[in-house]
């Protein structure tokens, strides 16, 4: 084993920015996460994990056992707007053309974003890293409007957003799932992300000698996320 190097050339990681945000609607009748639709205008992602607490328990004068509470996934999204489609996320409904009322039932959600990764090398296109989130409820959030004057701010809005974790064969169920782009280097590895993010972001259809049939946005579960990255298939495609 060599002695340790710090801040080695090409070893300066940094992650910075948020795009490619989409949201996708939950099918009531099947679980899935389909109907995605771009998000404009995301300007920050937090994500907020807790839980995962100590308790200590005590026997016989001692800490006898020390056990850990459940982790759980939550986050809070900013954005200068939001697709028409997240109003019923946001407990809103269009009572007729042009009006819309509030204080309706929140319906569940998923969502997926980017993040840039770099170094002291590659600068900020090193790769990035896909963010996958499920089971997203959105709680009611506080918008604040003001005068135009001298110096205008664009109205940002924000939500807080709680998870329900979704099951993954072989482990705990989980709410978000990330795929770094820097693990995959081989032309076969390229094109399982490349179809990966086909199945996130929608495929047009292509005529002709190299007919390919369009592919409608959604968000794979992640037991269909490991099977297109290891096998290169979308589950169940027609």
């Amino acid at each position: 084993m060599s002695a340790l190097i710090w801040d080695a050339i090409g070893e300066h990681i940094y992650e910075m920015g948020v795009d490619h945000g989409v949201l996708y609607q939950v099918d009531p009748i099947t679980g899935k996460y389909t109907s995605g639709v771009a998000w404009n205008g995301l300007t920050q992602v937090s994500e907020k994990p807790s839980g995962a607490e100590a308790q200590k328990k005590w026997a016989d004068n001692i800490n006898y056992a020390t056990i850990y509470t459940a982790e759980e996934f939550a986050a809070t999204v900013e954005a200068f707007t939001y697709p028409d489609e997240f109003e019923q996320n946001d407990g809103s409904a269009t009572l007729t053309t042009g009006v819309t009322i509030g204080q309706q039932p929140r319906k569940p959600f998923g969502m997926s974003y980017r993040t840039n990764v770099g170094n002291d090398v590659a600068g900020d296109s090193l790769g990035y890293k896909l963010h996958l989130i499920y089971g997203c409820r959105a709680a009611p959030s506080e918008k604040g409007y003001q005068t135009i004057n001298d110096n205008p701010e664009i109205i940002t809005f924000s939500w807080e957003l709680s998870t329900t974790p979704v099951p993954v064969s072989g482990h705990n169920p989980t709410a978000n799932l990330i795929i770094d782009s820097r693990d995959f280097v081989t032309e076969d590895q390229l094109a399982k992300l490349a179809l990966l993010e086909e199945v996130l972001y929608g495929r047009d259809a292509v005529t002709g000698t190299g007919a390919v049939t369009a592919l409608d946005p959604y968000l794979p579960m992640p037991d269909e996320v490991y099977t297109i990255l290891t096998t290169g298939q979308i589950p169940n495609a027609a």
